[in-house]
Formats: C-alpha cells, structure tokens, sequence
C-alpha cells in the first residue's frame, strides 16, 4: 500500500507512503491518491484533507526509475518520451484535481518536497512547512523543464519569482520558501503535522457548504490557465528529454526491473 490515510473529527489525514524511493509518485500512487481525495469530497464526514509524507520526507518528486523504463521501454525514442509525457500527464491531472475538490487540501511538509513534491504542495490550497525542510526543483539541472504544475507557482508568488524557483540553481529552506509566498505557514521542524492538523481544525469547524464555495469560486483564479499550461510544458518535457544531458540524468536510474 502506497497509501495510508486516517480520519478524526473531519479531518482525513493521507500520508505517501512509500520511504524506500522518498514516496516517490509513481503511477500506482497518483491513481490511488487520486481515487481517494474524490471518495473524501463524496464523503459528508470528511470536511478538510491533509496531504503529508512517511519519513524522510514528503515527496521527492516523479518516479524517476519508473520514468526511465518507460522510455527504455521504448527504446529511449520518440515513443518512451510519449511515454513519459502520459505518465506524467496523469500526476498533472491530480495536482489540477486538487482545485476542483470542495474541500480544503493542506500539505505538511518536513524533511523535503523535491520537483513534483514541491509542486504537489504548491499545489494544495494551503501548504504547513518545517523551516528546516528542503525545498528544490531540480528538473533543469536534470535536462528538463517541470511538466505540470507550474500554474500553482505563478499562483502564489507570480510569474518573475516562479520562473526563478524553476531554473532551480540552489535548494531553498522551508524558512525562504515561506518568505517567497510559496508556503502559507511556517512550522518549527517536527512540527509542519501538528501545525497543519490546527488549521484544519479551525477550517472543518467552519459550515462545510460555505468553505466550499469559497473554495470553488476562487478556483478559476488559482488555477487559470494551469491546463493550458500543463499541456505546453509536458509537450516540451518531452522534447527536451531528448537531449543528451536529459539522457545521461535518465539512464542513471535505469533499471530493467
């Protein structure tokens, strides 16, 4: 199970769950993640969700072994990145699911949100972190542009700040991360959980009805354009895999199994 989740006092707790690949998401784990923040919006018992991780972290980004036997799988050509640019398609998808759900998603991040972690947090609509947590997208560094979710950057620190954070030159603290905008509270390091639990308590004690509504008729202004977005950013994910130095960073986490 790549999933843990618990409830109490309208409050679900889901947790990634996966500590030996730094829960890591791969497709089993975005499908299920998604599959059940949706039964959590059906649910009348459920008023707000908090997204964390297993230690050491909250999520270190996409799978890249699953990311490499799917292009290897394709022979590392035109039809592995297709390939690639699916499966991440699917993760892009979630991350907009997040917008759309009637109930609040609060991230809680210690240890360190890394590429898709980072932009899975940002993707939530409020995001709890330890000021010791490590925060990076590395993808540029790697060989590629991030193939969804920049939108929910743009969102919360504007365009000029959220292409910096892309180009990713250095790693950022959760104490630099919350002064940019990028998280909405900032928690002493052991904490980010606890912290995050207070403020979904505050929000499930609100009439369920009106948060939501809040919620949605925000969403347009949170999420503009995050589809079109995502579509132009997976299309030149996929391009740029095919570069030598996306190549090199691939074939480094090859595996046959």
């Amino acid at each position: 199970m790549s999933l843990l989740r618990e409830r109490g006092d309208g409050v679900a707790v889901l947790r990634l769950d996966r500590p030996r690949v730094r829960n890591a998401l791969g497709g089993e784990l975005v499908a299920a993640l998604g599959a059940v923040l949706a039964e959590l919006d059906d649910d009348p018992g459920v008023r707000v969700a908090v997204l964390t991780g297993t230690p050491p972290g909250f999520c270190a980004g996409s799978d890249l072994k699953e990311l490499s036997r799917l292009n290897g799988a394709g022979s590392g050509g035109g039809a592995g990145r297709e390939a690639m640019v699916r499966h991440e398609a699917a993760t892009g998808r979630l991350a907009r699911q997040i917008q759309h759900l009637g109930i609040p998603v609060i991230a809680a991040v210690e240890g360190f949100a890394m590429g898709g972690g980072f932009l899975l947090a940002t993707s939530c609509d409020i995001v709890v972190t330890a000021g010791d947590a490590r925060w990076h997208l590395p993808e540029v560094q790697l060989g590629w542009v991030p193939p969804w979710g920049v939108q929910s950057l743009v969102a919360r620190v504007g365009p000029v700040t959220a292409r910096r954070l892309v180009w990713g030159e250095r790693p950022l603290t959760g104490g630099e991360v919350y002064a940019l905008g990028a998280a909405d509270e900032l928690a002493v390091p052991g904490e980010a959980l606890e912290r995050a639990l207070e403020v979904a308590g505050g929000l499930a004690r609100l009439p369920a009805h009106a948060v939501a509504s809040a919620k949605r008729a925000l969403a347009d202004a949170v999420g503009e354009r995050a589809e079109t977005l995502d579509a132009r950013t997976a299309w030149m994910f996929g391009a740029d895999c095919g570069s030598e130095a996306a190549r090199r960073s691939l074939a480094r986490f090859h595996s046959p199994v």
